[in-house]
C-alpha cells in the first residue's frame, strides 16, 4: 500500500528559513476569517482569533479546515468547547481583522455580534459563516490542522471578501455574478 503522506525533515532544506517561507507563500492572496466560539460554562465570554488558513474540505460530509498556531492561545479555549463559527470577513473589515489578530486584549469590544444556531458568535456584516463541531485535529509543524464538520452556514452574495496579499489588504475591484 503506498502512503499519501510523507514524514516532514526535521530540518528545513537551505534557504528555506521562515522569513523566506512567510514572503514566498505571501505571494498567494487569500481570504481572512474570524473563528469565534462561546466558553462552555455559563456566562462564558466570547473569544476569538484571525485566520487566514482555511478552506473548505469536503462537500459530504460537509467539513472546512483552519489552522491555528500552536503559540495561540485563544484555540485551546476553542477546543474546549468544541464547536467554533468560520466568520468570512467583508472588504472593510481589516480593522475587525488587526483586533482578532491581537495579544491580550477584549478582541469583541465594540463588536456586534449574533449567536448561531448552536451558540457561537456571528459577527456582524460577514459576508458567509459557517458553524462547525470540531471532527479532528493533525499536527502541521509549527500550526495545528484542525477540521470542522459544518453544522449551520449562511452567507450574504451582496458583500466582497477581505483579501490578505503580501501583508496587507488590497481591495478587489469585481463583484461576483
Amino acid at each position: 500500500m503506498t502512503s499519501l503522506t510523507t514524514k516532514p525533515a526535521a530540518v528545513a532544506p537551505a534557504g528555506i528559513t521562515p522569513e523566506a517561507m512567510r514572503a514566498t507563500m505571501g505571494s498567494f492572496c487569500s481570504g481572512v476569517v474570524v473563528v469565534t466560539a462561546l466558553g462552555g460554562r455559563r456566562g462564558a465570554e466570547p473569544v476569538g482569533f484571525t485566520c487566514q488558513s482555511f478552506m473548505s474540505l469536503s462537500l459530504a460530509p460537509p467539513l472546512v479546515s483552519i489552522s491555528p498556531a500552536r503559540s495561540s492561545t485563544t484555540w485551546p479555549r476553542i477546543r474546549e468547547v468544541g464547536r467554533f463559527a468560520i466568520n468570512v470577513l467583508a472588504d472593510d473589515h481589516a480593522e475587525l481583522s488587526g483586533q482578532f489578530a491581537r495579544s491580550g486584549t477584549d478582541k469583541f469590544a465594540g463588536v456586534g455580534w449574533q449567536r448561531s444556531p448552536n451558540g457561537s458568535p456571528v459577527l456582524d456584516g460577514v459576508i458567509a459563516w459557517a458553524e462547525c463541531s470540531l471532527w479532528r485535529e493533525y499536527d502541521g509543524g509549527d500550526h495545528t490542522i484542525v477540521i470542522g464538520e459544518v453544522t449551520a452556514l449562511d452567507h450574504d452574495a451582496e458583500r466582497s471578501p477581505l483579501l490578505y496579499y503580501r501583508g496587507s489588504y488590497p481591495r478587489a475591484d469585481w463583484r461576483a455574478s
